[in-house]
């Protein structure tokens, strides 16, 4: 199945779903509704990195959502070997050793290196717990200013930090925003969401967005009514 030309890039659809089969049913219903997804570790640990492999061949953008984080060598060596499957993102926890081995890694290629900063499904309370004696907003923007001294290609953090670490980072690395809800939508397990407008907005340059398009009735109707609203905001003066 030939890639969608008209799809918005800047939307990234979830597949977090069990099997490779759910997965692939989900694409072809969303058909040129989008064009760019992420695979995570749900559906990698399922099959999910030959589905990368297949997307890519059919034109389509692949978000590798791997999370990576340990010692130096061992980061450069799965980077490298993530370069040959072509994908076009890939996570990495935002700590500035591992950042600068990716960074070397991938050194001369096109893959975008993303630093994961706070996960948007924790608050204050997480982070104390987890031993932080800071805020997400001071962690978030102390491991933005690392990725970008690291050179990394973007920013993963929550829609309302977008705007701060758009000021850190500048114009020209990538912040994808996942814990995109449109209005009125189930927040689920997200404690910090913005709608697709607002995101876009606070200087994201992608969102990702998952439940709301994966457990619609009409995945393609979704994704679409999603992608005319980032149209609309981004032809707003």
């Amino acid at each position: 199945m030939p890639a969608p030309e008209a799809a918005d890039p800047r939307l990234i659809v979830a597949l977090d779903v069990p099997t490779v089969a759910e997965a692939e049913a989900l694409v072809a219903r969303i058909g040129d509704e989008a064009v760019f997804f992420k695979i995570g570790y749900q559906l990698a640990f399922a099959g999910g990195l030959p589905l990368a492999r297949d997307l890519k061949a059919s034109g389509r953008k692949v978000f590798l959502d791997m999370k990576l984080l340990d010692i130096d060598n061992t980061i450069a060596k799965g980077v490298e070997n993530v370069l040959r499957m072509g994908v076009d993102m890939l996570t990495l926890h935002a700590y500035p050793k591992a950042m600068r081995a990716a960074v070397e890694a991938a050194r001369g290629s096109d893959l975008c290196l993303l630093g994961v900063t706070v996960l948007t499904s924790m608050d204050g309370g997480d982070l104390a717990e987890a031993g932080y004696a800071m805020s997400p907003e001071d962690l978030v923007r102390r491991r933005a200013a690392q990725a970008r001294d690291a050179g990394m290609g973007g920013i993963v953090c929550a829609a309302n930090e977008a705007a701060e670490v758009r000021a850190i980072v500048g114009p020209g690395m990538a912040i994808v925003t996942p814990g995109i809800r449109p209005a009125g939508a189930d927040h689920g397990d997200q404690k910090r969401v913005m709608t697709p407008a607002e995101a876009l907005a606070a200087g994201a340059s992608h969102l990702v967005v998952g439940r709301p398009i994966a457990a619609a009735a009409d995945p393609a109707a979704a994704a679409r009514a999603i992608r005319l609203e980032m149209a609309q905001s981004s032809s707003q003066p």
